[in-house]
């Protein structure tokens, strides 16, 4: 008979792909997105093994291992959470788990998870013991894994993991998360203008250009961490596409949807900064510093604003790949600092952040009569160029630098192979 396992998440995306997972490996699956639920099901059946999510609305994960504990102490309890810290990892054994997984994971680290805690459940004395010695055995557990992950791992687990979530996400959430990211995109631009529209002169150019980096890395933070969906970002799927996890036409459809919910975020934010009045500081030289940041990117030619598109989401990409090897936010937040703060130093060129950018000194222009630079045609500044002039070869050099230089690439040092031998099969 099969072992029946009970996983309860509220990502109806991780628990199909787990139950995909242990169906294979021979289990008899029941899934929940309902902390409530699960509880009633450890109590009125045995399960050898539970999945349980640590962060689900209105409860904390903590909580339901320890109930799990006491209503079905024979199961190996495995906790799962996107938000993983060795506190957490070791205040979960102490709860009653028996291992502990940072999401997203590949399907041999939830595999190998699970048959760890079922061993360690094994060997464990009978729960008979009181909470005081369950609780000093749990604190001679080895440590989770907590070191970042490998490249091939991360290449894994974009093209089976994060490509298949993100398609198979709800287009209403991947609509409003689109929103959202646009948004915290705008905000890194807002304060990377806010903090050096008068410094070039006091501080020199090349020290306000790694300043204007470094506050613009937070709107990746926010993307990341946070949790949004973002375009650039987005181009990574290229490599669930080359594995044959996901199809050309679906990536296509889901960057459709969030290249427009990240245009509608970032207009948002540029009606936000210009109805605020906040332009006015400086006596509007803030406003004047973000229309001139407009009429430079609508005054590139098309072959060097498709370059610059290319080498940005080289770096923004690299970014989000070396957060997806981080397991702690401290570590994420270094990943991403470096290269964002490296591509806007440089004078790289990102879509998304345009979106911003470039309505915000239309705005300027036509609402506040915000004049152009010295020796610039006024007239340059509109809505047709910016999307023929800049917005279009842009995105596709974003495409090309993430797609091709960060997904295509990892794709084929680590996954080729496996995908060659996934064809074949079919």
């Amino acid at each position: 008979m099969a072992e029946r396992m009970l996983i309860i998440d509220d990502e109806e995306v991780v628990l199909e792909s787990c139950r995909k997972i242990f169906t294979a490996e021979g289990f008899h699956v029941v899934t929940t997105t309902s902390p409530q639920e699960g509880l009633k099901l450890a109590l009125d059946g045995y399960f050898g093994v539970i999945l349980c999510d640590w962060k689900m609305p209105g409860f904390d994960g903590m909580d339901v291992v320890e109930e799990l504990d006491r209503r079905s102490p024979d199961s190996a309890v495995v906790m799962i959470s996107g938000y993983p810290t060795v506190g957490r990892a070791t205040e979960a054994m102490k709860r009653g788990a028996m291992d502990y997984l940072a999401k997203p994971f590949t399907p041999q680290e939830i595999a190998e998870a699970v048959k760890k805690a079922v061993k360690r459940k094994v060997t464990e004395e009978k729960k008979a013991m009181g909470r005081f010695e369950r609780i000093m055995r749990a604190w001679q557990f080895p440590v989770p894994n907590m070191e970042d992950k490998a490249p091939k791992t991360i290449a894994e687990t974009v093209a089976s993991t994060v490509g298949v979530g993100k398609v198979t996400s709800p287009w209403f959430t991947v609509f409003v998360l689109g929103i959202l990211a646009g948004s915290y995109i705008g905000f890194g631009g807002l304060l990377s203008t806010t903090v050096t529209f008068d410094l070039a002169a006091r501080a020199g150019i090349a020290f306000t250009k790694i300043v204007a980096g470094a506050a613009f890395s937070l709107g990746l933070m926010l993307v990341v961490i946070a949790g949004s969906e973002l375009f650039t970002g987005n181009n990574l799927m290229v490599s669930s596409v080359m594995a044959r996890e996901i199809t050309l036409g679906t990536m296509a459809k889901r960057w459709t949807l969030v290249y427009f919910a990240n245009f509608i975020g970032s207009i948002v934010l540029a009606l936000i900064f210009y109805f605020s009045g906040l332009w006015k500081t400086g006596a509007g030289a803030l406003g004047a510093a973000a229309a001139d940041i407009a009429y430079k990117k609508v005054t590139l030619g098309f072959g060097e604003a498709l370059f610059r598109g290319i080498g940005c989401n080289w770096l923004v990409c690299l970014a989000v790949w070396m957060a997806l090897a981080a397991r702690q936010t401290v570590g994420k937040i270094f990943a991403i600092f470096f290269p964002i703060t490296a591509f806007v130093a440089i004078g790289f060129e990102h879509c998304v952040a345009n979106m911003y950018f470039i309505p915000t000194g239309i705005f300027l222009k036509n609402w506040a009569g915000i004049s152009a630079p010295a020796g610039i045609n006024p007239n340059v500044l509109g809505w047709v160029n910016f999307v023929w002039k800049n917005l279009l070869p842009v995105t596709i050099g974003n495409i090309i630098g993430g797609g091709v230089f960060v997904g295509m690439s990892y794709w084929g040092a680590y996954l080729r192979t496996s995908a060659e031998d996934k064809g074949k099969s079919h």
